[in-house]
């Protein structure tokens, strides 16, 4: 019964941890002229740098920018301290 209550609490909370809510800040610039931004984006999936370079990257091209760092990636608890960093990129991409 012990193994029965062990695995379904393993099940949950790694349900849980897939459905989180996962953020990235990140550098990006366009060319001609030199134009640079700090952001935040939210990913999905999961919740890795690897993730969030992949998502961040095309999300950025489609737009003519350039990811030029991926600087963190948190959860919903970093998001309030970088939004006055991130102004109008903040939750863009």
């Amino acid at each position: 019964m012990k193994q029965i209550a062990l695995t379904l609490f393993v099940t949950l909370a790694l349900t849980s941890a897939a459905h989180a809510q996962c953020y990235a800040d990140y550098k990006a610039k366009q060319d001609n002229p030199l134009r640079l931004h700090y952001g935040v984006a939210q990913v999905s999936g999961q919740c890795s740098q690897n993730s969030a370079t992949q998502q961040i990257r095309a999300r950025l091209a489609a737009q003519g920018w350039t990811l030029l760092q991926i600087q963190a990636v948190f959860g919903p608890e970093g998001l309030e301290q970088r939004k006055a960093s991130a102004g109008q990129y903040y939750l863009r991409f």
